[in-house]
């Protein structure tokens, strides 16, 4: 397992363990803390804040690697 998927692997355990602290866009299905208003991936400020739906995601992003382009990608 790579160093970046043992990363999200371990993020999204934590994720799991408390859901709800988190929610999962929908729009692009990112994973976000409560607090936040609009998406920072896609800007949509749409929402799943069920516990159900944080796990089952988190479960998902932590065992693949990431797809998306960040801010952080776009940064050099």
């Amino acid at each position: 397992m790579s160093t970046s998927l043992e990363a999200r692997a371990k993020a999204a355990e934590k994720i799991a363990t408390e859901p709800e602290r988190y929610k999962v866009c929908e729009g692009c299905g990112s994973i976000l803390h409560i607090t936040a208003q609009i998406c920072p991936i896609c800007h949509s400020y749409r929402f799943d804040e069920s516990p159900e739906a944080v796990i089952q995601q988190a479960r998902l992003l932590g065992c693949r690697e990431a797809t998306s382009v960040t801010e952080d990608d776009l940064v050099n």
